[in-house]
């Protein structure tokens, strides 16, 4: 299956179909096994983020975007918005540029090696624990943007808050399991650390 070469806005239902059955045809991108898990889990726990990453202006960068879940639902939602896919692994990228909506680029690469204060906002679901996840995607944001955190619900939010405090960060709002960083100052120097160093020696 290849993704259908229609618009974002004219293909949002038929491109996210299609998605989330190739995301489950595809061994090794995700241990969900039937469609209709993917859609609650994938897509529409996705979607729950639309109104709050829509509140900060500027290009979205997904980091681990891994099958695409949170930022193909989001970049196929708001078509006017350019959409980053960061993602590491190259089978993955491979996935993401078949289905990646026309406003969404696909980037190999780790957070710690990009470019820091260059995104509006940020979005990470399943990516590492708060607190690291913060870490990474904090200094991809520029000043007034935010990082919007799909977390679970045993997640410690005052850990996450001491994190990205160290980061130019500050928590912003809490909202059924998504949290919104917002970016108060540029990236101290020393960030991002290198690979690796933050899911050894987290901050908080």
């Amino acid at each position: 299956m290849r993704a259908p070469s229609r618009t974002a806005s004219s293909s949002y239902g038929p491109l996210l179909d299609d998605w989330l059955r190739a995301v489950v045809a595809t061994s090794g991108l995700t241990a969900i096994g039937d469609v209709a898990e993917a859609r609650r889990a994938l897509l529409q726990d996705s979607l729950r983020g639309v109104d709050l990453v829509s509140r900060f202006e500027g290009p979205i960068v997904d980091v681990g975007s891994g099958a695409g879940a949170p930022g193909i639902p989001l970049a196929a939602s708001l078509p006017d918005r350019d959409v980053t896919l960061l993602e590491a692994n190259g089978r993955k990228c491979d996935f993401l540029r078949e289905w990646a909506p026309p406003n969404a680029r696909v980037v190999r690469g780790r957070a710690e090696e990009q470019a820091t204060d260059r995104f509006g906002v940020a979005v990470a679901k399943a990516l590492a624990p708060p607190p690291v996840a913060a870490e990474w995607c904090l200094p991809l944001v520029r000043e007034g943007g935010a990082v919007v955190l799909w977390i679970g619900e045993t997640a410690d939010v005052e850990r996450v808050a001491r994190a990205a405090e160290q980061v130019g960060g500050e928590l912003s709002d809490e909202h059924a399991g998504l949290l919104v960083l917002r970016k108060v100052r540029p990236t101290p120097a020393g960030f991002p650390r290198r690979t690796g160093v933050a899911r050894k020696r987290p901050l908080a």
